[in-house]
C-alpha cells in the first residue's frame, strides 16, 4: 500500500475540517474522537488520519473511530508527538501503511475494527466508574450555577416575537442534519422561530431556512450564517468578557451579550421559555453523559437545570430521523393491504345488491367459454 496525498494540521478538529479536501490525510492532537468530528471528516472524503492522541482513551465508549475504520479511512492512532514538527500544513507525503517515506517517520499500523472494537470493550467496562464521577460533578455544579433558572440571570431583549409561538433549536449534536430534514414539513407548515447554536445556523442554511436567532461563541458558524439572522446573542462568562463580540465587531455586525454559566444551547432553550414560546422542539442537542464526554465537560449542571425548569415545554427531537426512516417490511405491507380490503369484503358478503353483481357476472362468465 503505499498513498500520496496532501497532509493539512491543526490541533482544533472541527477548523481543520473547514481546510480539507478529498484525498487529503489529516494529522490531529484529538483524544477520544466524537461522532461529529468523525462526520465532518468523512464528509469530506479523506484518505486518512494521523492523531498523536489517543483515539479511544478508555474513558468512555467514543464512536468516532468506529465509524471512520467503517468508511475506509485509514486512522493512525497515538503517534509520536514529533511529527508535528516534521510535517508543514499541505506538505504532498508519500505513506506506506506504516511510514511516511519522504521523512522516514514510523506510524506504526492503523486499527482495524478488530482494534476499535477491543478497545471500546475496556472503555464499556469502565462505563459506570465514570458514570459515578459524572453524576458528582453534575450534582455539585447544578448547586452552584442554580441562580441560572431562578431568575438571577439577566436575559437581553430580543426583537424577534417569540410569545405563544413554536421555537426550534438547533444544535450540531448527532444526527442534527437528519433530523432537521425529518421536521422540515414542521418548519413550512408552523413557521416557528428558527434559534440556531453556532454552527447550527450553516445546517439552516444548507435546507434554505434562515435563523431569525443566533446564539452561541461565534467560533463554528460561517460568515454567511452571521450576516443571514435578524438577531445576534453572544454568550459571554459570568464576569462579563464576551469574546465572540470581537468576530461580530471586525464583520461591522451588533451583538448583544447573554452572561450566563453552561452551555450555549442550554441559554437558547431559556431564551425562549424566558419570552414563553409555545412549544422548544430542540435538534441536536447534548441530554447524556457521552455527549456531554465528548465535548470535553466532566458534568451537565446547566443542562440538568435548563431542562428541570422547561421541561414541560420542550419537546426533544433528537434522532427523530431514526424513526421516520424505519424501513416498511413486506410483512407489514401485507396485513395493511388486507386492512384496506376487509371492510370491503364484508359490504360484498352481507349487501344483497352487490351479492346479484357478482352473481351475474360469474353467469356471463360462464356462457362466454
Amino acid at each position: 500500500m503505499e498513498i500520496q496525498a496532501i497532509i493539512k494540521k491543526s490541533k482544533k478538529t472541527k477548523d481543520l475540517i473547514t481546510e480539507l479536501n478529498p484525498g487529503d490525510i489529516a494529522l490531529i492532537a484529538h483524544k477520544d474522537i466524537d461522532e461529529i468530528a468523525a462526520l465532518g471528516l468523512i464528509e469530506k472524503k479523506i484518505k486518512g488520519v494521523i492523531n498523536i492522541h489517543q483515539s479511544i482513551s478508555g474513558s468512555y465508549p467514543n464512536q468516532g473511530p468506529r465509524m471512520l475504520v467503517e468508511k475506509g479511512i485509514l486512522l493512525w492512532d497515538n503517534v509520536s508527538a514529533e511529527i508535528w514538527e516534521k510535517i508543514n500544513n499541505e506538505d504532498i507525503m508519500t505513506l506506506t501503511k506504516d511510514h511516511i517515506k519522504n521523512i522516514e517517520f514510523f506510524l506504526g499500523d492503523p486499527l482495524t475494527m478488530d482494534d476499535i472494537g477491543a478497545m471500546l470493550q475496556k472503555a464499556e467496562a469502565n462505563f459506570n466508574n465514570v458514570l459515578d464521577g459524572f453524576i458528582e460533578n453534575t450534582l455539585s455544579y447544578a448547586k452552584k450555577e442554580k441562580s441560572l433558572v431562578t431568575g438571577n440571570v439577566e436575559i437581553p431583549q430580543v426583537d424577534v416575537k417569540i410569545k405563544n409561538r413554536p421555537v426550534v433549536v438547533l444544535v450540531r449534536g448527532k444526527n442534527y442534519k437528519e433530523d432537521l430534514l425529518a421536521i422540515r414539513s414542521f418548519i413550512k407548515e408552523m413557521k416557528p422561530v428558527l434559534i440556531a447554536v453556532d454552527g447550527g445556523a450553516d445546517a439552516f442554511l444548507e435546507h434554505r431556512f434562515k435563523p431569525d436567532i443566533i446564539i452561541g461563541d461565534m467560533d463554528s458558524v460561517s460568515d454567511a450564517g452571521l450576516h443571514s439572522a435578524k438577531e445576534l446573542i453572544v454568550h459571554g462568562y459570568v464576569d462579563g468578557r464576551a469574546p465572540g463580540l470581537e468576530r461580530l465587531n471586525d464583520l461591522g455586525l451588533n451583538g448583544k451579550v447573554f452572561k450566563a454559566p453552561g452551555t450555549s444551547e442550554d441559554i437558547a432553550m431559556l431564551l425562549a421559555y424566558h419570552y414563553q414560546a409555545e412549544i422548544i422542539v430542540a435538534l441536536g442537542t447534548h441530554s447524556n453523559m457521552i455527549d456531554f464526554l465528548e465535548k470535553g465537560r466532566k458534568g451537565m449542571a446547566s443542562t440538568f437545570l435548563v431542562r428541570l425548569k422547561i421541561g414541560q415545554k420542550l419537546v426533544d427531537g433528537k434522532g427523530v430521523s431514526i424513526l421516520y426512516n424505519s424501513p416498511l417490511k413486506a410483512r407489514s405491507l401485507v396485513w395493511l393491504v388486507v386492512g384496506m380490503l376487509l371492510p370491503f369484503l364484508v359490504i360484498t358478503f352481507y349487501s344483497p345488491t352487490v351479492q346479484q353483481i357478482v352473481k351475474l357476472f360469474l353467469m356471463r362468465l360462464r356462457y362466454s367459454f
